[in-house]
């Protein structure tokens, strides 16, 4: 810890130097962060530039994020996905942020592929465009053709951009750890997890064989597909640090006018591409997350094609049943269910007050209830629902965020395609089949089998842990800690422990009884057998099972209640 500290020493000075600039020097000198400042370069609040202060604060936050550069920038742009930890006019001034880096030279990339290749770049293409098609943080595309004939882009990576984006994390490790209960206090509650989540995406997104991954998932899963398209990842000549992908020509899905001269219907093309979304979502769980206009490219056939597949959401089975159960319980007016909805979908949660959390919902689908469809928009929605998710502090699966982000942007492509354009009727059916599916005999089958999974291992366990009790108890060494935080709650705690293990306690003399009775003789024809085993035997095993089934859904039911 030390050692990195003194490695940033200089780079954390000038944070620090860049907060105080920026009005925020409370976020210094209530740190250890001062003790890195020289006393003649605290600037007072009052001796600041007074533009900065005619700013508001969360317009200066992102000045600072603008000037501290590009993975600070990234991380930004990441947590503007994130309104379950910041307020919305936070958010609002992140989504402003850009990341406007200039090309590096181009003989620097040809090096880079040559090196990654291991082959001179005249034996794997015949031409090579020197002008970049695009340039960002992390890498630039450039535009060649294959020996083969075959047109490519090709992604590298910045020289130097793996070490530089390691330093900047070992930095914002070590900002943490200065910063901590500054931020807490501020309402980050975990920000030392938001930097964990935040290196384990970019150390992904430095690799872009898991672009590549992504690209060959979405190729398979819609391989029959004929108004959508993929481009191929050449993945024999690609590597960690560069990417050779199939070039596809197409427009851009807001270019109007070019989709009519192709002959092609703008409003056919806006519902076209909703429905690969929402398929994407509530049918596979795996999306494309940035579906920006410039992502979305259409043929002059009409096809849809998605480029740039760095960044892709994932929903488990689980978490697409509560996502949609959400919109569902709106749509009934049923706040009940949307607040059961919201807590299944949380990774955790602490609400204090549960009918206050669906006082909330129900104002929120009376807000909605009211609007016709075609007032109803996807842009206001997602903003009610963030709210609600940061107001009370839920912590759900960032892919719910990057969601509601895309159907935003989705909408906003339809509206300029076509002029009735609405989210809504085309989210509508999709959650109709997700609960036909959730519903299914084949689903239900599966939780079944889950259930009786646990159930089995619950009673394979119970045995050992009481034999483990029991031996504990006889040594004297079994500790109860009991905290005092209120006597009824106590009491009330204490009556369930006593009632549950009553009941293992007559499982356990059950299923001994049970192996007791193997044990005994009994007169000819005075005992029936069923299986080669006494009918009372049988028995002392159901009741038993019975009573394990009432001790775990007891179990679970409490599991439910402190999420």
């Amino acid at each position: 810890m030390f050692k990195n500290t003194i490695s940033n020493l200089t780079r954390i000075r000038q944070v620090a130097e860049v907060l105080i600039r920026y009005g925020f020097e409370d976020a210094v000198t209530s740190t250890p962060l001062r003790r890195l400042v020289p006393k003649s370069r605290r600037i007072s609040w009052q001796e600041g530039e007074q533009a900065v202060f005619e700013t508001t604060r969360w317009q200066r936050i992102r000045m600072i994020i603008e000037e501290l550069g590009p993975t600070f920038i990234k991380l930004a742009q990441a947590m503007s996905n994130r309104a379950d930890l910041l307020p919305q006019p936070l958010i609002d001034e992140f989504e402003k942020l850009q990341s406007n880096v200039p090309p590096f030279d181009v003989q620097v990339a040809k090096d880079i592929i040559e090196r990654e290749m291991g082959h001179p770049l005249d034996e794997v293409f015949s031409e090579f465009d020197n002008v970049p098609l695009g340039s960002a943080s992390i890498g630039q595309v450039h535009r060649a053709r294959l020996l083969s004939g075959e047109e490519v882009v090709v992604k590298v990576q910045r020289p130097g951009v793996q070490e530089k984006v390691r330093s900047d994390l070992a930095l914002l490790h070590e900002l943490v750890r200065l910063t901590g209960n500054f931020l807490r206090k501020q309402g980050l509650s975990n920000p030392q997890d938001v930097v964990d989540a935040f290196e384990r995406s970019m150390t992904k997104e430095l690799d872009y064989t898991s672009e590549a991954r992504s690209m060959e998932q979405f190729r398979s899963l819609y391989a029959t597909y004929e108004t959508f398209y993929i481009p191929k990842p050449y993945r024999d000549i690609s590597t960690s640090r560069i990417l050779v992908i199939e070039f596809v020509s197409g427009c851009k899905i807001t270019d109007k006018p070019q989709l009519l001269e192709w002959g092609l219907s703008p409003e056919k093309v806006a519902e076209t591409g909703m429905d690969i979304y929402l398929t994407q979502i509530f049918e596979f769980g795996m999306f494309h997350a940035d579906p920006h206009p410039g992502n979305v490219l259409v043929r002059p056939d009409g096809t849809l094609v998605l480029i740039d597949f760095g960044m892709v959401g994932k929903m488990s089975k689980q978490q697409k049943y509560a996502f949609a159960g959400v919109f569902i319980g709106m749509a009934r007016q049923d706040p009940r269910g949307m607040a059961l909805s919201f807590r299944r979908l949380a990774i955790t949660s602490d609400i204090q007050d549960m009918r206050a959390f669906e006082a909330s919902l129900s104002e929120l689908i009376e807000d909605f209830a009211s609007l016709d469809v075609k007032d109803m928009s996807m842009s206001d929605l997602a903003e009610a629902l963030q709210s609600v998710i940061y107001t009370y502090k839920l912590q759900v699966p960032g892919a719910v965020f990057l969601i509601l982000r895309a159907l935003v942007i989705l909408e906003g492509i339809g509206k300029v395609l076509h002029p009735r354009f609405n989210t809504f009727e085309f989210v509508r059916p999709y959650g109709a089949r997700i609960v036909a599916e959730q519903y299914s005999a084949e689903n239900i089958l599966s939780e079944a089998e889950y259930t009786g999974t646990q159930l089995l291992a619950l009673i394979q366990t119970l045995p050992a842990d009481i034999r483990q009790i029991v031996r504990k108890i006889s040594r004297g060494d079994l500790r109860v800690r009991v905290e005092l935080s209120g006597y009824l709650l106590l009491l009330r705690k204490a009556d369930q422990l006593v009632s549950r293990a009553i009941l293992a306690a007559v499982a356990v003399a059950m299923i001994l009884f049970a192996g007791l009775s193997l044990l005994g003789t009994y007169p000819a024809g005075q005992m029936p057998y069923y299986r080669g085993l006494p009918v009372v035997t049988w028995y002392s095993l159901g009741v038993a099972a019975f009573l394990l089934l009432i001790l775990f859904i007891l179990g679970s039911k409490r599991e439910q209640r402190e999420q």
